[in-house]
Parts: C-alpha cells; sequence; structure tokens
C-alpha cells in the first residue's frame, strides 16, 4: 500500500504540472501585448510525411532447424523489420501532432493473414509546446507516444536497424505506450527531464487492469560548453509499475554516454524487479551493456556491443550477447539517413537457462526520409 500511495501522490503532482503548463499555454497565447520590432510566431497549420524503413537480410549459423524432409538447415531470410509512415505537423505554434503506423508480423491469427506483414499504430499523440512558459525543447504530450529512456538512449545509440537496446531486447522496457508526460530542458544545455503517466503495457497491448506506471528519466550534462566533456550525459531512469495492486514491476536504469566527432560510446546499468502474481516470490533480474562506434569522417563506423544478463539473481546463469559490425553512412540532407549495416551477433546462455546458443551474420539497411 505505501508504493501505491507515492505513486498516487506523484501522479497528483504531475497532473498538477501538467495542466498548469496547458493553461499557461493558452493564457500566454491569447494575452501577451506585441512590442514594438515584435515578430509574431507562424501560427500556418502544418503537415509533413516521412517514412523509416529497416531491411535485412540474415544468415543464421546456430541453432540449425530441421526443414520438411528433416534436412538439418541454416535459416536465412530477406525482411523488413520495420515500416514507419510518419506523419507530423502543427495546428499552430503551440499545438502539435504526430501519427505513425508500423508493421508487425502477424504470427498468431490462424487464418490467411497469419505470416503477413500487418499495420498497427505506433505513435499517435498530440503536443503541446511550452517553449514560450518554460525552454525551448519543453512540451506536454497526451496519447500513445515515445517512453522516456528508449527514445532517448536511440538518439545517441543509432543502430535501431539492427536490433534495440539492451534493456528493450530483453523486454524489460518498451519504446511506446499510452500515457500523459511531460518534458523540460535545462538552461545552458545542461540537460533535461521526461516524465509521465503510462499504461505501463506497452504499444502493443491493451491495459489488462487499474495499475499505471510512473516514468522519469533524467540527465545532467556536466560540461556542456566543455570541449571533449561536452559530449558527456550522465542519466537515471526509473519505471514504478505493478501487474497487480503490491505487486512489483520496477525498472531502475543508470546510464553514461559520450559523443564526440570520432566515437559514440555508453555503459548501461539495469537494476529490474518483478511479481508477476501474489502466488509466486519476486524475481530480482540484474544486468548491464557496454557499447562503441568509432567513426570516421567518411561515413564508416564500426559497432561494438557487449550485454550481459543475470535473469535470476538467485540463480548463476547468465545471457550474454556480442555484437560486432562494419557500418557505411551515406552523405545526405537532414533529415534523411541512409546505411548499411554488415554485423555478426552472438548469443551464449549458460546451461542452467536451457536455451540453444544463438550465432547471426546479418546486413542492414536504414532509410529514414
Amino acid at each position: 500500500m505505501p508504493a501505491v500511495k507515492v505513486l498516487s501522490g506523484s501522479l497528483r503532482i504531475l497532473l498538477v504540472v501538467v495542466v498548469a503548463a496547458i493553461l499557461l499555454t493558452g493564457r500566454a497565447s491569447a494575452q501577451v501585448t506585441p512590442a514594438a520590432g515584435y515578430t509574431a510566431p507562424d501560427d500556418t497549420p502544418t503537415v509533413k510525411v516521412g517514412g523509416t524503413l529497416f531491411m535485412d537480410y540474415t544468415y543464421t549459423d546456430e541453432p540449425t532447424v530441421l526443414d520438411v524432409d528433416g534436412n538439418v538447415t541454416h535459416p536465412s531470410a530477406f525482411d523488413v523489420k520495420r515500416a514507419y509512415i510518419n506523419v507530423t505537423g502543427s495546428i499552430n505554434h503551440l499545438v502539435g501532432f504526430r501519427l505513425t503506423p508500423d508493421i508487425v508480423r502477424e504470427t498468431a491469427s490462424g487464418g490467411n493473414i497469419d505470416g503477413s506483414l500487418t499495420f498497427r499504430l505506433k505513435y499517435a499523440y498530440g503536443q503541446f509546446n511550452l517553449d514560450d512558459q518554460w525552454s525551448k525543447g519543453s512540451w506536454v504530450r497526451l496519447g500513445l507516444q515515445q517512453t522516456p529512456y528508449v527514445d532517448y538512449a536511440e538518439g545517441i545509440y543509432r543502430y535501431r536497424f539492427q536490433g534495440p537496446i539492451f534493456e528493450d531486447t530483453e523486454k524489460f522496457i518498451t519504446s511506446s505506450d499510452f500515457a500523459l508526460s511531460t518534458h523540460y530542458n535545462f538552461a545552458g544545455n545542461f540537460g533535461d527531464v521526461h516524465a509521465g503517466y503510462y499504461n505501463g503495457d506497452g504499444y502493443a497491448k491493451g491495459d489488462a487492469n487499474d495499475q499505471k506506471a510512473l516514468q522519469v528519466r533524467a540527465t545532467l550534462r556536466p560540461a556542456p560548453n566543455a570541449g571533449v566533456l561536452k559530449g558527456l550525459r550522465l542519466t537515471v531512469f526509473y519505471d514504478a509499475d505493478n501487474y497487480a495492486q503490491g505487486d512489483a514491476k520496477t525498472r531502475l536504469i543508470e546510464n553514461v554516454t559520450f559523443e564526440h566527432k570520432y566515437l559514440n560510446a555508453g555503459v548501461d546499468h539495469l537494476d529490474a524487479k518483478d511479481q508477476t502474481s501474489a502466488a509466486v516470490p519476486e524475481v530480482k533480474a540484474d544486468g548491464w551493456s557496454v557499447w562503441a562506434t568509432p567513426k570516421s569522417t567518411k561515413g564508416w563506423e564500426g559497432l561494438l556491443r557487449y550485454d550481459s544478463l543475470k535473469p535470476d539473481k538467485t540463480v548463476n546463469a547468465k545471457k550474454n550477447r556480442k555484437i560486432a559490425g562494419v557500418a557505411y553512412w551515406f552523405t545526405t540532407q537532414k533529415p534523411a539517413t541512409a546505411a548499411l549495416l554488415l554485423d555478426y551477433e552472438d548469443v551464449k546462455y549458460d546451461t542452467l537457462l536451457a536455451k540453444p546458443d544463438e550465432k547471426r551474420y546479418a546486413l542492414h539497411a536504414l532509410f529514414a526520409f
């Protein structure tokens, strides 16, 4: 019960902040008297359409499978992992929106679309911009939207087209959910805060009960104007949720990243607690991930990543992932992006986890426009 009360109190505070910010947005729009030389903001409604494509060819060295004739084969396939259509725009300079359908391969219908690529919603939200009241880049969002940590982390680790970040790969957090959230940028580029009240089950599921997730990410840039050190960021993310009342579902992530002309790098530590029902014991998981992408000025990049997860701290068994690759990023005009990545991925399971090891070779492609 104390955790529920804390969560309820935090929600009330968040709601007060969000409602006050939205009211201030409307009042500022209605009451500001232009000064001499003042240039009014452009309130012309806009709509922009873009897209994001992830495509690959993957050869699986391990585990092998048997075909219909009993032959041992190494699965290989061309695939489209993501196809977004991004529709973004603004009603005026204070109100914006985003609508993004995504693809998913249907595997459970049992009908004639089983195995087909079908569309679903990934993002669908309205946004109230608070640049006039708080700081540039501050806002309030309502609807199906990015969660605070994944979208932030992938802005630095640019290789989701190879695979999600560690915590998303292992299904501890999701990249999108239904929510009310707010974002604030600190003055002087010293960092930002993103907090929201989410369903907690992600964009691919409906909410199962009355439990909600309070998610908060706080990021600090210790030295935003200090040469090489301006690329350093320190981040903490916390997700307080429950499967049912009193059945904890929490995640704590500590993250350090560094960005430079010749190198992006990061390290994460994850601490998770899960009690899926009152009838089963709480499971505590622990893991970490470290990655680096050395870069040239000619478009070539390396990708090196190592993940280690202990699914249950009481069991001495780990899952370790190694990724190594070489990428080429084409010269484009922003926001367009195009890249090719040739990579190797190796996943090993300790014997107690009773899963076969995995080895894959792949050619990945990214097109965003």
